[in-house]
Formats: structure tokens, C-alpha cells, sequence
């Protein structure tokens, strides 16, 4: 079998299967199933059925760090900014925006602890990919009819618990013209539950099919850790207005690193 995986403007990986599968992982595992959950945005999840692995990032995410951090130095020269504004220690929820698939590596490169992450559920069947992206820690959902799958939640929630870092992007799905959309609740919900520290995350220029208009050039690569996002005076509101003022203050707080447009819908599948 002939495998393949793409980093737009990165790289692109292909190989023929031929070894039998690898070992799992050694960590711990969360399995959830849902019926017609209510969705955190409000609304209800429709019937849906996940079962989500839990694995800490073992040697391969740091090997695997050490190696991409001078390829993606190479290739964008990218600008770091306020990597030490994330803790050293306990749950820390890292809330960005969403432009390409680079963000997903650019992340998790430069963020100063380990980080953990969603991935599509069918990457996990590829094989060696699928061995690698356990490896790092990566958990697998199925998406399931609503805006946000719960157990996709709960695994976030359960990472956070476990005072490990956890990275999301609020708007759901990449913003396919540059503009930043608006955030779900699934965020805020993870945080307000754990009390998870929330660093905002700007990305710039990750999406190298946006040019700038004026130069005729796509942006320079920037990853900007903002400050954590104070939502601690919530704790008395009522948990729909809690959510929801807390995902103005997520969103608030990506848009001040990013400068981005502001779109008024979500952002579509």
C-alpha cells in the first residue's frame, strides 16, 4: 500500500507499506460515546458514536520537534513571539486561529511544553502516519452531525485534567479567505471545566496562497503567544452566558494578535 501526506508549502511524505503494524503507545485512554449530546454551542450534536485515544507524547514527539523546528526555520524563517508567557507547569489550553495545515505543526514545534491535539480520525488509519501521529500524542476523533463532536471535548477536557497542554482552534475549521470567523463554544467550555490557563494564538501568513494585496506576496510566518485570557470572574454566571462571554474574550484576544478581518458567521466545513 502507497501512502501519502501533504504540509501545503511544506512538504509531502510518501511511502509503500510493506512493515506489519506497530506497537501502541504506552499511556492511558479515554473511550466516550454519545447519543444526541447537547452541544456546548447550544444546540444538539445529532446521533454520533466516537472512540477517542488518549497517549502523552512519548520520544517520537520530541525527536520528531528537534528535527522539524530547523526544516521550518529553513523554510519560512518564521518570527516567534511570547513563548514564554505558557506556563511551565499545570493545564494550559493554547486557543488559535486556523488558516492551513501548517498550524498544526507550527504549534506544537515552538510551543515551549509538549502539546496534544485533534486530528481527523481517518489519518489514524494510514498506517506509519497513523503510528506516528499516536506517537506524538495526537487523538483521533470522528465528527459526528453538530458543530463540535463531544467526545472530541471530552478528550480535550481530559487532557487538560491531566494537567497537559492542549491546543484548539475555536473557529472549528480553516479559514479558507484569511478572515477570522467566529468562535464556538467548545473552547471556553474545556476551559471554564478544568480552569485551564488559555494562551491565545496568532498565526500570520501560514496560508501561503493569501497574498498581500500591495506586495503581491504572502505574509511572513508568525506565531504570536499572546497573554493568558482572564476568566476567572466567571465563575458565578450562569454556564451559557459564562461560555459565551468567555468565547468573546478567546476570540477578543486572537483577533488583538492577529489584526485579522472579522467575519460575522462560522467558519464552514
Amino acid at each position: 500500500m502507497r501512502e501519502r501526506f501533504t504540509i501545503e508549502g511544506f512538504l509531502t511524505v510518501e511511502w509503500r507499506l510493506t512493515t506489519p503494524s506497530l506497537p501502541q503507545p504506552s499511556g492511558w485512554q479515554l473511550c466516550a460515546a454519545r447519543d444526541s449530546d447537547e452541544d456546548p454551542d447550544g444546540g444538539r450534536l445529532g446521533t454520533m458514536s466516537a472512540a477517542v485515544s488518549l497517549a502523552r507524547p512519548g520520544p517520537v514527539f520530541v525527536i520528531g520537534r528537534a528535527l522539524l523546528r530547523p526544516l521550518l526555520k529553513l523554510r519560512f524563517r518564521p518570527v516567534i513571539r511570547g513563548a514564554d508567557r505558557i506556563p511551565d507547569s499545570g493545564p494550559v489550553l493554547l486557543a488559535s486561529n486556523h488558516l492551513a495545515g501548517l498550524d498544526t505543526v507550527l504549534i506544537p514545534s515552538f510551543s515551549t511544553r509538549k502539546v496534544q491535539f485533534l486530528a481527523k480520525e481517518s489519518l489514524f488509519k494510514r498506517g506509519l502516519l497513523g503510528w506516528f501521529f499516536r506517537q506524538i500524542g495526537a487523538i483521533p476523533v470522528h465528527r459526528g452531525a453538530g458543530s463540535v463532536a463531544q467526545a472530541a471535548l471530552d478528550a480535550g477536557r481530559a487532557v487538560l485534567a491531566d494537567g497537559q497542554v492542549f491546543a484548539v482552534f475555536p473557529e472549528g475549521s480553516r479559514s479558507r479567505d484569511g478572515r477570522l470567523y467566529r468562535g464556538r463554544g467548545g473552547a471556553a467550555w474545556m476551559a471554564l471545566a478544568t480552569g485551564a490557563t488559555v494562551i491565545p494564538v496568532g498565526l500570520i501568513g501560514t496560508n501561503r496562497r493569501l497574498r498581500n494585496p500591495r506586495t503581491g506576496r504572502a505574509p511572513r510566518v508568525e506565531v504570536r503567544f499572546g497573554a493568558p485570557v482572564e476568566l476567572a470572574d466567571l465563575a458565578d454566571l450562569p454556564s451559557g452566558r459564562a461560555r459565551r462571554e468567555a468565547t468573546a474574550r478567546i476570540m477578543a484576544a486572537i483577533h488583538a494578535l492577529t489584526g485579522q478581518e472579522l467575519a460575522e458567521g462560522y467558519a464552514q466545513h
